[in-house]
């Protein structure tokens, strides 16, 4: 036991055995004290307390004391009475009140009715109905009778006028004066309480060995300056240890918001497979959101309470006649696709407005229009949707998109990429016939959680629909696919509820682990 008390002492900072050796003569002196005796400031002595207090060498007490008194709008209310008192002594007379005769009628200020509606309810002195106040039996019985907070501002004035004014401490309170107290405190600018901290130090079995070992008090190098290295000065210091086993602050690296690392992981995958990356506006025109995909104008994803219109700028522009009308062509007879299209009559003036994108899919029709196959794109975006925040739902989410357009590609093609992909999210994928607008044949991705046994929908696919590629000049079959990035992200990190990504909890950023986003081969 001794070689270990040895190798403590040997450890310990100068600090730390200046103040153990000041408790040693004196177990009650306070922080001040030790800190004036050691000609040291109370922070050191504090850090120092702290550092012993962490080796189980002495115990710290901490204490606080809440003194209270009477500010300058408290001494008036105290004197000329609470508002809902005021209000009380002439519902006493009157039994009740109409409220737009409140002010009038009982002295009080315009600006304390809220105050005074709020208190004579919460006391139960009154009750308010089609705006009428009424004094209830539990009021009438305070005619005379003073509540807690009354009881205790009128002894904190009696206690300012008093020749000792002495302190009031809400420790010295009884049950029923700090209920008062409560009350009082939740009410603005009537109360003021000073606290005041107090610590004081207590050896422990380990302090009192170390000071019964003895110690020596004298200045200790913890590192070393070139002009001690060069006069050789280094050889008469004399050297602090290290311990090892000392406690360290914990260390919070700087790392990535989970959302984002999934989307640069996403976009290295696609990089990696070849593919081109494409950005688009997040103010879109309904003609690139909606009429270049097949979706027809009277579709209810077009309606308000799915999709936000802005009204600054208004409408877009459109791009050139021809694709406009071959647009315009497909929506009302199919044109040239051998589909009969969807029978109206297709308006420019509803493809003009502005949106905001639902999702990236118009990037995909803008890159098909602006480019020739063959070609591979991908596309990462914030998109919009009027939902209502819920724990899987959001108004804004990010979306992933990607499109293919080659000759001789099919189908099978599509299902063997969305293997390929998912494969290196980690996924087992499977899956199941859908329906999109502007996709036929239509398909969704499913993948197996394995710790929940069980299959979730994760992403949509497709080959693009005739009507879509005929109007922007394409020949050759393109397949499309897409995921939302959120719902990714929520299965990576098993989190049920959405809106935790964008809650910027700074406790749970920190525990998440640096590495527990998708890996890549």
């Amino acid at each position: 036991m001794s070689e270990n008390i040895s190798k403590i002492i040997n450890e310990l900072h100068i600090y730390e055995k200046k103040v153990l050796k000041s408790l040693g003569e004196n177990e009650n002196y306070s922080p001040e004290e030790i800190a004036k005796i050691n000609s040291m400031d109370i922070k050191s002595v504090m850090s120092a307390a702290g550092s012993l207090a962490s080796k189980d060498i002495i115990e710290v007490e901490k204490s606080v004391t809440e003194s209270i008194a009477l500010n300058d709008n408290g001494k008036k209310y105290t004197e000329i009475g609470l508002p809902e008192r005021r209000v009380l002594n002439v519902l006493v007379d009157e039994k009740e009140i109409d409220m737009k005769n409140l002010a009038k009628s009982t002295g009080i200020e315009n600006y304390e009715i809220k105050i005074v509606i709020g208190w004579l309810l919460r006391k139960n002195w009154a009750k308010m109905d089609k705006g009428t106040i009424t004094i209830t039996e539990f009021g009438e019985e305070f005619e005379d009778k003073k509540g807690n907070d009354e009881k205790l501002l009128e002894i904190l004035l009696k206690n300012e006028n008093s020749d000792q004014n002495s302190q009031i401490l809400s420790s010295d309170l009884d049950e029923d004066l700090y209920s008062g107290l409560k009350q009082l405190n939740e009410r603005k600018n009537l109360i003021k309480i000073e606290k005041e901290t107090t610590h004081t130090f207590k050896l422990l079995e380990k302090g009192i060995k170390i000071l019964k070992e003895g110690f020596t008090i004298q200045e200790e190098a913890t590192q070393l300056t070139s002009e001690q290295i060069k006069t050789g000065e280094w050889k008469n210091l004399k050297y602090r240890p290290y311990d090892i086993d000392a406690e360290y602050p914990e260390i919070f690296p700087g790392k990535g918001h989970p959302l984002r690392r999934i989307i640069e992981e996403i976009r290295e995958i696609f990089l990696n497979l070849g593919f081109s990356e494409s950005n688009g506006s997040i103010l879109e025109s309904a003609f690139w959101n909606f009429d270049s995909l097949f979706q027809p104008q009277d579709h209810a994803a077009r309606e308000m309470q799915d999709t936000f219109y802005v009204k600054n700028p208004q409408d877009c522009h459109l791009p050139g006649d021809d694709l406009v009308n071959a647009v315009a062509e497909a929506h009302e007879t199919g044109g040239d696709t051998g589909s009969e299209g969807w029978n109206y009559k297709w308006d420019k003036y509803v493809a003009k407005q502005s949106v905001l994108r639902t999702h990236t899919t118009g990037i995909s029709t803008r890159c098909l229009e602006e480019n020739q196959p063959p070609l591979k794109m991908f596309s990462v975006g914030r998109v919009f949707r009027r939902e209502t925040s819920t724990y899987k739902h959001l108004p804004e989410f990010h979306q992933v998109e990607a499109i293919v357009a080659a000759e001789g590609i099919n189908y099978q093609n599509l299902l063997g990429i969305l293997k390929g992909f998912y494969k290196k999210l980690k996924f087992e994928v499977r899956f199941r016939p859908a329906y999109f607008p502007y996709t036929y044949l239509s398909t969704e991705c499913e993948v197996y959680l394995e710790e929940k046994e069980s299959w979730i929908e994760l992403g949509g696919s497709g080959m693009f629909r005739p009507e879509v590629l005929a109007p922007l000049g394409i020949n050759v079959p393109v397949l499309a696919f897409g995921l939302g990035i959120e719902r990714l992200t929520m299965i990576r990190y098993d989190i049920s509820d959405i809106r935790m990504l964008y809650k910027s909890d700074i406790k749970w950023l920190r525990e998440l682990p640096i590495d527990n986003g998708i890996k890549l081969d």
